[in-house]
């Protein structure tokens, strides 16, 4: 279905259904908040890739208020369909669904939603209550309407990667989960919509969440204390970001993980922008 053209772009379920049911070959989809950067791009390009040149990708555009607590950005989060277009017909995007709040849950807040279980508050979740819920509720409702073959996710939000994956396991929901690696600037920062908040200096201070997380990487023959102190030593060398957590879990991210695939996780506040990155580590 790819061709040199701007994507069908869909803003209801009927506009969606019509785009798709053109094609009957394997399709991907790509789920963004808007704000696209080259970190989307990479998804999408992930996306074309896996199906190949006569499949369907399809890009979602949707701030969803489900996933956003009492505290934070969706008032402020940028809405740039515009340029989000653009983007998508660049990548060579076949369908965009870029619904409205009552496209998407026509029936206000939904009464049933996806409980996301007890890693849902944990990390991220234990600074952003319901986040989870809300994500794993959009992104189920959002794999039902665009029904793809497969679905590309991000190892940035590896978290949220982690509880769709469980969630299509445990709900036998008919779609792979495609993991994409973490897309980042020249000195290390993964790409975020977020980026975009900070000050210059703030943007130069940022930079220390990826060395501490390339630092625990590298003292990963030392095994689990070795990798915490380093990645804590770096850390500490920014005193003005304010770190919410510095975690190594199992690559699901089960606690406690001393030998073998692991995954070293931090979030932290920079200004008033809360950023998180993570990477593999490999212990001894």
């Amino acid at each position: 279905m790819n061709q040199a053209t701007a994507p069908a772009v869909t803003r209801t379920r009927d506009e969606l259904v019509d785009a798709l049911s053109a094609s009957e070959t394997a399709s991907a989809v790509v789920m963004t908040l808007g704000a696209l950067h080259d970190g989307h791009r990479a998804l999408i390009s992930a996306a074309r890739e896996t199906v190949g040149a006569d499949g369907t990708v399809i890009v979602t555009i949707f701030v969803n208020p489900l996933q956003f607590g009492a505290d934070e950005d969706l008032d402020r989060y940028p809405r740039t369909l515009d340029a989000d277009l653009a983007v998508c017909a660049d990548e060579g995007v076949d369908v965009v669904f870029a619904p409205g709040v009552r496209d998407v849950y026509p029936d206000g807040e939904p009464q049933v939603s996806i409980d996301p279980g007890p890693l849902a508050l944990e990390l991220e979740g234990a600074s952003r209550p319901g986040h989870f819920a809300g994500v794993l509720t959009v992104v189920a409702k959002l794999l039902n309407l665009t029904v793809p073959t497969f679905a590309m996710f991000g190892e940035k939000d590896y978290q949220q990667l982690t509880l769709v994956r469980r969630m299509v396991t445990d709900l036998e929901m008919p779609y792979e989960i495609v993991a994409v690696p973490t897309v980042r600037q020249a000195d290390g920062l993964a790409l975020s919509s977020r980026n975009q908040y900070l000050s210059a200096q703030q943007r130069r201070q940022a930079v220390v969440l990826s060395r501490a997380l390339t630092a625990g990487a590298d003292a990963a023959t030392g095994g689990r204390a070795a990798v915490l102190a380093a990645a804590r030593a770096e850390l500490d060398t920014e005193p003005g970001v304010e770190v919410d957590y510095l975690e190594l879990r199992g690559p699901d991210l089960e606690p406690e993980v001393e030998h073998g695939p692991a995954r070293l996780l931090v979030a932290a506040r920079v200004g008033t922008t809360r950023l998180i990155d993570n990477v593999a580590v490999n212990l001894a």
